[in-house]
């Protein structure tokens, strides 16, 4: 199945606080805030939504394709992508543009406070599922707005299987635009606190997306997620990490994990186990491409948690 994946590419500023925000944020002066943090570390990595997604994709032995846009700075990130086994050949390089930048800082607590550059990831409207043949399943992962929607749509009128991914966008979009953009998906999916805000602007609740869409998941961080369908729904827990490195990335290989699972065709419970697996790996690690498995090492973790990995009655292949 050609798997395609939209989304930002960008490069991960990651910056360690040993400390707590919260410690910092005084109640009655929140309307006019000056706070600096004092970071230990700091590293540059390669990410984005569409590499970390993709990447995670190619480790469970697909051949993903990236389509989003790049800037000048690419040319040795395409490289590494290329050579992990990620096809970016729909991947647009606009001049005179820098790659996305995401500048993260994490506290003791795992709490994020970030900024996003846009970059290159403003021209993503230049692209078209309709210069892509036979894609079989798709998602539309954060990435500019209005290429997001645009995406949704060419997806709904071609008859492309797409997953809506708003992601931290939530914050950025209206609610016409996340309605438009889940309308006809084969499945929602966000964190608890994007979904509260999606909820806000859109005044859809689960029943309300499920009138739209196919499937809504819904993850909790170490609460793991929930699978919500017309049919009812399934809480499928966390993988306990065998250590907590960073928290970055660790949502776009859930997603990565899960669609490996739909395109495997396997139910949507096992699919968001496959996440649960995937997002571990990336909790271990610092950033969304630092961490490396073999299918076997895989599916082992998974029966370790789950129990035994079949599907129609055999064993399910890469």
């Amino acid at each position: 199945m050609k798997l395609i994946v939209t989304g930002s590419i960008a490069f991960d500023y990651l910056m360690s606080f040993p400390g707590r925000f919260t410690e910092h944020f005084l109640p009655g002066h929140l309307d006019r805030l000056s706070l600096s943090f004092l970071v230990d570390t700091m590293d540059k990595r390669r990410g984005g939504c569409a590499p970390n997604i993709a990447y995670t994709l190619a480790l469970l032995g697909e051949r993903p394709l990236v389509m989003a846009t790049a800037g000048d700075d690419f040319g040795e990130y395409r490289q590494w992508l290329e050579a992990a086994g990620v096809d970016t050949s729909l991947v647009c390089q606009i001049d005179g543009k820098f790659c996305a930048s995401f500048f993260c800082s994490t506290d003791q607590e795992n709490n994020q406070i970030a900024s996003f550059y846009v970059g290159a990831m403003a021209d993503a409207g230049q692209l078209s599922f309709r210069t892509v043949h036979d894609c079989g399943l798709a998602i539309v992962s954060p990435n500019d707005p209005a290429a997001m929607v645009q995406y949704a749509e060419e997806c709904r009128t071609i008859g492309i299987p797409f997953i809506f991914d708003p992601g931290q966008q939530c914050a950025r979009m209206s609610g016409s635009e996340l309605t438009d953009g889940l309308i006809g998906a084969r499945m929602v999916i966000c964190n608890d606190y994007e979904f509260e805000l999606l909820r806000q602007k859109t005044g859809l609740g689960e029943a309300d997306v499920l009138a739209h869409a196919g499937a809504l998941i819904v993850t909790r961080g170490e609460q793991g997620s929930s699978v919500i369908t017309k049919d009812g729904r399934v809480d499928v827990p966390a993988v306990a990490p065998h250590r907590i490195v960073d928290p970055t990335g660790v949502g776009d290989a859930y997603r990565g994990g899960l669609m490996k699972g739909l395109a495997l065709g396997v139910p949507y419970d096992t699919c968001a186990r496959f996440g649960s697996v995937a997002a571990t790996y990336a909790l271990e690690h610092l950033g969304g491409q630092s961490h490396a498995y073999t299918w076997a090492d895989f599916t082992k973790r998974y029966e370790e948690h789950f129990g035994s990995l079949t599907a129609h009655g055999s064993r399910l292949k890469p």
